[in-house]
């Protein structure tokens, strides 16, 4: 189905009040999902409501937290998300640590124990409204591993994404670049899951380490394995990731000796910088437009339009999807409606 995004973000908004959130919370947390579809980032948009919910029931989610600072040494921070929506009390968080980063140049948050903080992009984005350049990286525990390291044949980490934003200057949108350190996010699996769609090859193993097309991997009882990308070199980033956010962080690793269950806890480490302590605004201007117009001006090659930079696709989809609508294919359709009907919310 299409459904215009003011709508569904009306829905999702009375989704979470009926399951417990104050409106305020349920406000954010449904800007949030919805924003990520708009983006294109379907695998962390409104699907993700069956397992909030789910989560809210078995009590690993914590309607109504936020965040709690539970030290600061100088332009150190860090936070505990109290199981709270990732949406809030990531959030929380950030403006904290932004206004350090205003106050002193630099800022270092660590947040642990936040449910899921849904698109890492929108924190990246939240610094670049305040001006501010950042650097993200997240892990995440509470359930088994979903990426296989490279040269393994079972699944040991999450999808450990990391994020780089670069605020908007006079001649050049900001450049926000988010992505995953396996192939493919684990949501876009569920995406081409619902709707029965095959994946391209060389982003899946079966169960025995074998090469599969089959999405439905992920989501049996002798489950499957995302794979890296670019191999090693994406391997090692996520390892990093693991360790900069759940050991050097304090978070805790996904290492089996800590809690597993059904729940979406992640980490976040980040880092604030504040670009005008560095070097003049005009500068920084001049170089971001001259080098992203010098990328964009390189023939494209056969099979694509044009040259883009990171934050390109986005701001593109967003134009069109608040024009035409959100697509939803109709096996994510029925679980969210499923979950909105268990408080029951209709539309």
């Amino acid at each position: 189905m299409r459904i215009e995004h003011d709508v569904l973000q009306d829905f999702v908004e009375k989704i979470f009040k009926a399951a417990g959130s104050e409106p305020i919370e349920a406000a954010i947390v449904a800007d949030h999902l919805v924003l990520a579809n708009l983006s294109g980032h379907d695998s962390h948009g409104v699907g993700m409501i069956p397992r909030y919910i789910d989560n809210i029931k078995a009590g690993a989610l914590h309607p109504n937290e936020h965040v709690e600072q539970i030290k600061k040494d100088g332009s150190i921070l860090v936070f505990d998300g109290r199981a709270g929506f990732g949406q809030v009390v990531a959030r929380e968080a950030m403006a904290q640590a932004i206004s350090v980063a205003k106050e002193t140049g630099l800022a270092l948050s660590a947040l642990r124990n936040a449910h899921h903080i849904g698109r890492v992009g929108t924190y990246g984005e939240q610094c670049a409204d305040a001006g501010l350049v950042s650097i993200h990286f997240v892990n995440v525990t509470g359930h088994r591993g979903l990426v296989a390291p490279h040269r393994g044949a079972d699944a040991r980490y999450g999808t450990n994404p990391i994020c780089v934003s670069l605020p908007d200057t006079a001649e050049e949108p900001r450049i926000i670049l988010d992505f995953a350190t396996s192939k493919v996010a684990l949501g876009k699996i569920r995406v081409a899951h619902n709707s029965g769609k095959k994946l391209e090859e060389g982003l899946l193993i079966d169960k025995d380490g074998n090469a599969t097309t089959d999405p439905g991997v992920m989501f049996s009882d002798e489950v499957g394995s995302l794979l890296p990308l670019a191999e090693h070199k994406g391997y090692g980033l996520a390892l990093m990731c693991e360790l900069l956010t759940g050991a050097i962080g304090g978070g805790g690793t996904i290492q089996p000796k800590n809690v597993r269950d059904t729940r979406i806890i992640n980490n976040m480490l980040s880092i604030i910088i504040d670009p005008t302590r560095l070097t003049d605004t005009d500068y920084i201007a001049s170089e971001m437009k001259a080098m992203c117009d010098y990328v964009r001006d390189s023939p494209p090659r056969a099979g694509y339009d044009n040259v883009i930079v990171p934050g390109d696709p986005e701001r593109e989809q967003r134009e069109q999807r608040r024009a035409e609508g959100i697509d939803i294919d109709e096996e994510t359709w029925r679980q969210i409606t499923e979950a909105a009907a268990s408080h029951n919310v209709t539309l």
